[in-house]
C-alpha cells in the first residue's frame, strides 16, 4: 500500500486495516446473522415487530420459491419497493438461492424501468403494487418472465395488513390499477416456497452480488457490479469505523437504527440494511420519509442510536413543529452523506439532538463508503472524513499523475470495495480505473496536511439532488425528443432544499411551446427528483467554436 498519512488521524481503536475475507460471501455474513440474532428484532415497521428467525423463515422460503421458477445461478432479480420489510426478505432470499440483486428506484417511469430491466437482464422482479401500472407499460420489451407482487400490508398479519391494504388502496388511492397476468402475490410465493426446500448454492467471494445503478456520463444509467466481497468489505470496514460511537451504547443494548435512506440506495442498503444485520442491530423501517410528520410520529415511538440520513432530510426534520416530540438521547451517531451536508444544518442538529453530524463519502461504485469523518467527532468539520481501514486515495491530475500536495485533484479510490467494473461496459471500466487499479470517482478534492479530505467541485456536469445523481445528457436526451424543442441544456443550480437542483434551458423550434407542456413531458418521461425546478427559454445556447454547448455558463447566469 501507498503511505497514508491519514493513519495518524484514525480514532483510538479504529485499526489501519482489518482482515476483509472474514466471510467467503455475503450469504455466509447473512447466515451468520441469522443464527447469531435469532431472537433479537430485526426490523421494526408500522408498529409490527419482525424478529431475526422471522426474516430467516421468509427469506428462506423467498429463495426457495425463486429456485422453483428454474432460474439459473447468476440470474438477475430485480426488486422495486420502498423500505417494507418485504425488501430485507426479497434481499436475503434471493442472495441465499444464488442470484444477483438489481435495485431499482420505485418512482421510475416506463422508460427508466425499461433501460434497467433490459440492461441487466432481468428474469424476475419483486414489485410493491403500487408501482404495477408502471412495469406493465414496458414488461413486454424486457426479459422479465416472473413477476412478484407485493403490498403494503404483506407482512402485518391478517387483519392490520387487510385494513392497512384497504386504506392504501381504497382511501388513499395509492394503488392505480394494472393488469399483470400472471404475476404472483407475495405471501402466495412465500407459502410455495415453504412446501419445498431451498438448494444451496457454491457462492464465491468474486460472484456478482447487486447490480446498482448509476447514472453515466453519457447520460445512460450503468450498472457498478459489486462482487459478494466487495460488499462484505465496506460492512467490515463500516464497522470498525463506527467503534468509538458504539462505545457510547450501554452494553448489551441492542443498537437500533433508522431506516429512512431508501433500501434501494447503495447508502440504505449497504449502512441500514446489511450492517445492522452483521451488527445484530434493528432497523426501524421508513416507508416515505418525505412524509416528515409521520417519520417523527413513528420516531417518538423508539428508542434509538444511529440515524444515516441526507442533508435534506436532517434539515426538513429540524424545520418540523413536531420535532421535539421525539426523544433524540439516545442518538450516538449521525452519517450524513450522498450530498454535502449544510454547516447550518449540522449545527442546528447538534444543538437539538446533542449529536454531532459526521460527514462520509461514497459512491456505487464503491459499495459505498469511501471517507468518513471520526465517529467521536465533536463538531462539524465540513469536509469527507478520512479514507476507510483498508483503503487507498490519491489526487490526480487530467492525466492522471498524481498532484503536489494541498493542489485539488480527482479523488481516485483503491480497496476492496470499490466494484468490478460497469456491468457488460469494459469500455466505461476502462474510462474509470487506473492502470493500477484506482476508480477515478469523477470528484475533485484535496487534503489537508493531517490527510482529511474536503470536496471542492465535480468533473462532471452531474447535479447532486438530495443525494441522487442527474446526469444532464440523460434529461437532455428525453426533452430533445419533444417535437418543438430545437436544442437543449441542463445544469445543476444551488437550491436551499435540496443542495441542487435541475435548471433546463430551451431554444425554441415552435414558438408555441409552453413551459406547462414541457413540465407535462417531463413528468412522464423523468422521475421527480430528475425533473427540472427552473425552466428558461433562450434564443440560443453559448458554445465552444466546435459547437460543444458550455454548461458553465448557463451555470454562472443564473
Amino acid at each position: 500500500m501507498t503511505a497514508r498519512p491519514w493513519l495518524n488521524a484514525y480514532p483510538a481503536g479504529v485499526p489501519a486495516d482489518i482482515d476483509v475475507n472474514q466471510y467467503t460471501s455475503l450469504v455466509e455474513l447473512i447466515d451468520s446473522a441469522f443464527q447469531k440474532n435469532a431472537d433479537k428484532l430485526a426490523y421494526s415497521f408500522m408498529g409490527k415487530a419482525i424478529s431475526y428467525a422471522q426474516t430467516d423463515s421468509l427469506s428462506r422460503a423467498f429463495a426457495a420459491y425463486l429456485q422453483s421458477l428454474g432460474l439459473q445461478q447468476g440470474d438477475r432479480v430485480a426488486i422495486m419497493m420502498p423500505n417494507v420489510p418485504q425488501y430485507p426478505v426479497a434481499v436475503a432470499g434471493i442472495l441465499r438461492a444464488g442470484y444477483v440483486v438489481v435495485n431499482v428506484n420505485p418512482l421510475y417511469t416506463p422508460r427508466e424501468l425499461e433501460h434497467q430491466l433490459k440492461d441487466s437482464g432481468a428474469k424476475a422482479i419483486v414489485i410493491i403494487e403500487n408501482f404495477a401500472t408502471t412495469l406493465e407499460q414496458c414488461v413486454a420489451q424486457t426479459p422479465v418472465k416472473h413477476i412478484v407482487l407485493c403490498a403494503m400490508g404483506d407482512s402485518l398479519g391478517l387483519i392490520k395488513g387487510a385494513l392497512v391494504n384497504y386504506v392504501v388502496r381504497n382511501k388513499r388511492k395509492m394503488v392505480p390499477a394494472f393488469n399483470l397476468p400472471g404475476a404472483v402475490r407475495y405471501n402466495d410465493a412465500i407459502a410455495q416456497g415453504r412446501r419445498g426446500s431451498l438448494k444451496k448454492p457454491s457462492i464465491k467471494a468474486d460472484d456478482v452480488a447487486v447490480l446498482q445503478y448509476t447514472g453515466g456520463t453519457t447520460g445512460v444509467s450503468k450498472g457498478a457490479t459489486l462482487l459478494h466481497r466487495n460488499l462484505v468489505a465496506n460492512i467490515l470496514q463500516s464497522e470498525a469505523w463506527y467503534q468509538p460511537a458504539l462505545k457510547k451504547i450501554p452494553a448489551g443494548e441492542q443498537i437500533v437504527t433508522v431506516c429512512a435512506l431508501p433500501l434501494y440506495h447503495i447508502f440504505g442498503f449497504n449502512t441500514n440494511m446489511m450492517l445492522s444485520l452483521h451488527m445484530g442491530g434493528a432497523n426501524i423501517l421508513i416507508a416515505n420519509p418525505r412524509d416528515l410528520g409521520a417519520t417523527l410520529k413513528e420516531l417518538s415511538q423508539h428508542k434509538f442510536h444511529s440515524f444515516p440520513a441526507v442533508n435534506t432530510l436532517f434539515n426538513g426534520l429540524l424545520n418540523h413543529p413536531d420535532f421535539g416530540k421525539v426523544d433524540w438521547r439516545h442518538l450516538s451517531i449521525s452519517v450524513g452523506g450522498g450530498m454535502a451536508v449544510q454547516s447550518a444544518v449540522a449545527q442546528q442538529w447538534l444543538e437539538k439532538t446533542g449529536c454531532p453530524i459526521v460527514e462520509g463519502y461514497g459512491l456505487s461504485e464503491t459499495s459505498p463508503s469511501v471517507t468518513c469523518n471520526p465517529v467521536d467527532s465533536t463538531a462539524y468539520s465540513g469536509n469527507i472524513g478520512l479514507p476507510m481501514p483498508n483503503t487507498e486515495l490519491k489526487l490526480l491530475d487530467d492525466d492522471g499523475n498524481e498532484v503536489p500536495p494541498g493542489q485539488p485533484g480527482e479523488i481516485a479510490i483503491r480497496g476492496p470495495q470499490v466494484m468490478a467494473g460497469y456491468w457488460q461496459r469494459p469500455d466505461e471500466t476502462a474510462k474509470a480505473m487506473t492502470a493500477d487499479g484506482f476508480f477515478r470517482s469523477g470528484d475533485i478534492g484535496t487534503m489537508d496536511e493531517r490527510g482529511f479530505f474536503k470536496i471542492v467541485d465535480r468533473k462532471k456536469d452531474m447535479v447532486l439532488v438530495s443525494g441522487f445523481n442527474v446526469y444532464p445528457n440523460e434529461v437532455e436526451d428525453v426533452v430533445g425528443q419533444m417535437p418543438g424543442v430545437l436544442e437543449c441544456a441542463v445544469v445543476g443550480v444551488p437550491d436551499a432544499k435540496t443542495g441542487e437542483a435541475v435548471k433546463l434551458v430551451i431554444v425554441k423550434k415552435d414558438p408555441a411551446l409552453t413551459e406547462e407542456q414541457v413540465r407535462a413531458f417531463c413528468k412522464a418521461n423523468l422521475t421527480g427528483y430528475k425533473q427540472p425546478k427552473v425552466i428558461e427559454f433562450r434564443t440560443d445556447l453559448p458554445k465552444t467554436p466546435v459547437g460543444k454547448i458550455l454548461r458553465r455558463e448557463l451555470r454562472d447566469k443564473k
